[in-house]
């Protein structure tokens, strides 16, 4: 007998087990499923920015007016509700920017030259103030005065640049506007895509995070400085006198309370009520001319934003400042206890100090 074990042939052997059949087809299905529900998902938010985009712009052309014959609107709500969603579900979303403004002109008119333009225009314009922002590391939570500093003057000021250059030129090659007017037509146009998101870009970003009080003096407080903003606004801005800086202890009550939540509900009230007031030609506005109207309503905007915005953003700064310190000094507490000799912790030092020295 040979030592060597028997050889089995390849009949022999035991086949190999084959795979299950669809084994393969389950990841691939689940992947589908995966890709489905995320394509869904980013139609829903397309769709969804596109319907409040248009019910941002029905509420804009409610007080529209005419400069040098081209309709324009001194506040205008949707480049700040195209900035802020753009910030927050990302640049892709921008399908939903281009759709409402293409809702928005088809409910004035028919298409043409100058509804391209508005759509091109009100479609890049957000896009640009997104990508500036983000290049200089902007936070959506708008607790840093150098975030508030950067959405005033690169998403609102130098981003709208582009929707009021794109506008201005369509309209005077699609619509006969002399380049005479084309500057009073361009600077109205810019104004009021400018507030709109000095206004509602942090409206919308403070809503996302609001967290209610709980405290019933401070529900009271937050609801009679609301009350209060709307009471007086429409005091100043319907008075004959100009009574218009009357509302900035408001506003400092606002940022220094409830941070940008405060600062951004306060200014909102405020601006509807002096766009309402401008084109009624009520209050002040009414013994000044259509331009004068419009630069005194767009400085009482611009300059109540930024000054409320920027305050609510230094207050939230310090108080993250201060919670940081604290908590710095809660955690050296801590290491302190761990590494004292026992019964020498930070708790037990004599009178002396907290370096274990006595005095003498």
């Amino acid at each position: 007998m040979s030592g060597v074990a028997p050889t089995h042939s390849t009949a022999d052997r035991a086949p190999d087990p084959s795979p299950a059949p669809g084994g393969r087809a389950r990841p691939e299905r689940g992947a589908g499923r995966i890709r489905g529900r995320l394509l869904a998902g980013y139609v829903l938010r397309v769709v969804l920015i596109a319907l409040g985009y248009y019910a941002g712009g029905l509420v804009g052309l409610l007080w529209h007016v005419s400069v040098e014959g081209a309709t324009v609107t001194p506040f205008w709500p949707p480049t700040g509700i195209a900035v802020a969603c753009l910030l927050l579900f990302g640049a892709g979303v921008w399908p939903g920017v281009t759709l409402g403004a293409l809702l928005v002109v088809n409910g004035i008119g028919p298409l043409s030259l100058t509804s391209v333009g508005f759509i091109a225009g009100n479609t890049l314009a957000p896009l640009l103030s997104c990508a500036l922002l983000r290049r200089t590391g902007f936070r959506t939570d708008l607790d840093r005065f150098r975030d508030a500093v950067c959405l005033v003057f690169l998403g609102a000021f130098l981003g709208m640049l582009v929707s009021a250059t794109v506008g201005t030129l369509m309209t005077v090659a699609g619509d006969g506007l002399t380049l005479s007017h084309f500057w009073p037509v361009w600077s109205a146009w810019w104004a009021g895509d400018a507030v709109g998101v000095l206004v509602v870009t942090p409206l919308l970003l403070a809503l996302r995070k609001l967290d209610v009080p709980r405290d019933r003096a401070r529900i009271a407080e937050a609801v009679a400085l609301a009350a209060a903003t709307a009471a007086l606004g429409l005091l100043v801005t319907r008075s004959t006198i100009s009574l218009l800086f009357l509302v900035y202890p408001l506003l400092v009550w606002a940022a220094l309370r409830f941070q940008l939540a405060g600062a951004a509900v306060c200014t909102a009230i405020l601006s509807v009520s002096a766009t309402w007031a401008a084109t009624d030609r009520a209050g002040v506005f009414a013994r000044q001319d259509l331009i004068e109207g419009m630069i005194t309503l767009q400085a009482l905007n611009g300059s109540a934003a930024l000054t409320a915005l920027l305050l609510a953003a230094v207050t939230a700064e310090r108080r993250n400042t201060q919670r940081r310190i604290a908590a710095a000094c809660d955690d050296l507490a801590e290491m302190v206890e761990v590494l004292a000799p026992k019964g020498r912790g930070p708790r037990n030092f004599p009178a002396g100090g907290r370096t274990g020295q006595r005095h003498v």
